[in-house]
């Protein structure tokens, strides 16, 4: 599969494509990165260095790639953190032209807002932009929990209330979506799930509760189910190969007490899942 990534970049650690690339290519697809940003660090840190990627030069790339009759080899299109608000218009306008050239290809978005922790942490500007402008273009949508109740302006405490806030994402564009850092009453302290919708069809898994929190798991999550459900189209056995691989990696990285995701390091849990966890169609 050729998976066309674009969102941020940083040089240490692994988060947006430093995060993204790495397994999706062990898990043996091609990778074609672009970047929103260019920042020597992620912003959880305090301070940072490097730019903004400008709207103009991200379509700049996207030209490049299209003038060298890339387009038509496109599977999918990967979106994470965008940076500045000017981003969304790109990302609609690359989504726009590959999929003239070819329609087959999917676009995936990953509505990065915020989680349930430290509430929404992105500009004011971009929930709306991506509710508006880019979830609808959108074949698949990962959002965690908690960006996906401020997507849908839906309650999210329950499974019921996670589910009718998934139809009321699929009314908007999506036909797939992965809910990532699912927690309901029911949900035991020890454990956490992901649910994926596909069309009618939901399934829900739960892994170990590990205590602690890395950026850029979830633009690993994003990144693994969008290249096992484009090369599968199968949403139950995409997230049974995604939850063991991030759960894997986020064990290794725990065990190792790293402020960054252990990604080199558990590179085989990329390419050969275990496949350890239940997934559950409800």
């Amino acid at each position: 599969m050729n998976i066309l990534s674009i969102q941020s970049h940083v040089t240490y650690g692994h988060v947006g494509n430093s995060a993204a690339v790495f397994p999706l290519q062990r898990a043996g697809h091609e990778v074609w990165p672009v970047h929103t940003v260019n920042f020597s660090n992620h912003t959880g840190y305090g301070d940072w260095g490097g730019p903004l990627i400008p709207a103009a030069d991200v379509t700049s790339i996207i030209d490049g790639i299209e003038k060298r009759g890339a387009f038509e080899k496109i599977d999918a299109i990967l979106s994470g953190y965008q940076g500045g608000p000017d981003i969304a218009g790109a990302i609609v306008d690359a989504v726009t032209r590959i999929k003239a050239v070819n329609p087959k290809a999917l676009y995936a978005c990953d509505p990065v807002m915020g989680n349930a922790k430290s509430g929404c942490f992105v500009s004011d500007e971009i929930p709306p932009l991506l509710r508006d402008k880019v979830v609808p273009v959108a074949d698949i949508i990962t959002p965690n929990q908690f960006e996906l109740g401020y997507l849908t302006d839906h309650e999210v405490g329950t499974l019921e209330q996670t589910l009718e806030a998934v139809k009321a994402a699929q009314e908007i564009g999506p036909k797939t979506v992965l809910v990532t850092s699912v927690k309901r009453p029911e949900t035991p302290e020890e454990t956490i799930e992901m649910l994926a919708v596909d069309g009618d069809r939901a399934f829900i898994v739960a892994t170990p509760f590990l205590p602690f929190k890395r950026n850029g798991s979830g633009d690993v999550t994003a990144a693994l189910f969008t290249g096992h459900y484009v090369e599968t189209h199968d949403a139950k056995l995409a997230l049974k190969r995604t939850a063991s691989s991030v759960y894997d990696l986020l064990h290794n990285t725990y065990e190792a007490d790293s402020q960054e995701l252990q990604l080199i390091e558990s590179q085989d849990v990329f390419a050969n899942p275990q496949l350890q966890f239940h997934v559950e169609e409800l």
